[in-house]
């Protein structure tokens, strides 16, 4: 196992393991959700090639409405 830090929260993941899985098993609406890897944008189409490896920093950011 290796620990990404997911919203600064260790989270213990396979290695190999992709953004995309991360997401599923986070259960993620379809739309209106970013993530980060490190401080950089992961785009979705990019997902399932985003590799995660030991002390990633992966934040997930939802949009909301308000006004």
């Amino acid at each position: 196992m290796i620990t990404v830090w997911l919203n600064d929260n260790p989270r213990p993941v396979t290695p190999g393991h992709t953004v995309a899985r991360l997401m599923a098993e986070l259960d993620v609406p379809p739309r209106g959700v970013a993530v980060a890897v490190n401080g950089e944008v992961v785009r979705r189409a990019d997902w399932p090639e985003a590799t995660l490896t030991d002390g990633d920093r992966v934040e997930v950011l939802t949009a909301a409405q308000g006004g």
